[in-house]
């Protein structure tokens, strides 16, 4: 049988049911009060706790998470259809009409080469869509406004690379960070904090951009970066206490020696 079993669906309606439970009458106090507004820093939060569960390589523990995201897209569904928007029914057809109609290439007659040709027609099919409901379209609808900056930069990035908007070659992007670097210098010495945040800025997407071109996303990255960090320093932290001082009593030079002295441990790992 292709798809869902039996079993799933019987779980994923009665799933749908303890939620329905929970927002009636007779339900959870704490459900009852949630609003789409109240519940978004929630879904955020589950977002990492979920992307941290696959990160972390424990099944049980993506089960779970997993889960919990699932409530609040079930929650978020059970308050619209309580002010007769929508129901979870509705959001699943949607999506299922929406992945058929994007993906030609397997429920169509379309051939694709590979999937760079894939991600091309995708991005002409949505853009088709967007116009005929809105009647002018950009590249960059749909990238959500708060997503994190790094994302948000290499997100941008990309949609205009699909469309042909993109450096040629990977010195032509170094070149790119050079120059931001230089124009950043330049404005520090000239001392206006409002010129010096562009260009920081300019700086940070020039590399982003080098991220991407590398195949490198940015975001894992500087959180690799700065757990590598963390961890070095707490060696040195540890290094501080076992001579019974505070950190506030060691010299930068102390610190700094110390610091090399855990990177060369790390190094000399035999992971590392």
């Amino acid at each position: 049988m292709n798809g869902a079993n039996a079993d799933d669906l019987r779980e994923l309606d009665r799933l749908v049911g303890v939620v329905r439970r929970l927002r009636g009458p007779d339900g959870c106090p704490w459900d009852r009060e949630q609003t789409l507004d109240s519940l978004k820093p929630h879904l955020v939060e589950e977002c990492y706790e979920l992307v941290d569960a696959i990160e972390s390589g424990d099944p049980d523990r993506h089960c779970e998470e997993l889960g919990d995201v699932l409530l609040h897209i079930l929650l978020q569904a059970r308050i619209r259809a309580e002010e007769g928007s929508f129901t979870i029914g509705q959001v699943a057809t949607a999506l299922s009409e929406k992945l058929i109609r994007r993906h030609p290439h397997v429920f169509g007659e379309t051939q694709v080469s590979g999937t760079g040709e894939v991600l091309r027609n995708w991005e002409a099919i949505k853009a088709g869509e967007k116009a005929g409901k809105d009647g002018a379209s950009s590249i960059f609808d749909g990238v959500p406004r708060r997503l994190p900056a790094l994302h948000k930069a290499q997100r941008v990035q990309t949609r205009a690379a699909r469309v042909g908007f993109d450096w040629p070659e990977v010195r032509d992007v170094c070149a790119k960070v050079e120059e931001e670097l230089a124009e950043t210098q330049q404005t520090i010495g000239d001392g206006d904090p409002d010129k010096i945040g562009e260009e920081v800025g300019d700086l940070l997407f020039a590399v982003v951009n080098l991220s991407r071109f590398c195949g490198v996303n940015a975001e894992e990255a500087l959180q690799q970066a700065v757990g590598k960090f963390i961890r070095r320093f707490r060696e040195v932290e540890h290094k501080v206490r076992g001579q019974n001082r505070a950190l506030e009593d060691c010299s930068l030079a102390e610190m700094d020696a110390y610091w090399e002295e855990a990177k060369q441990r790390e190094r000399a790992a035999p992971d590392g």
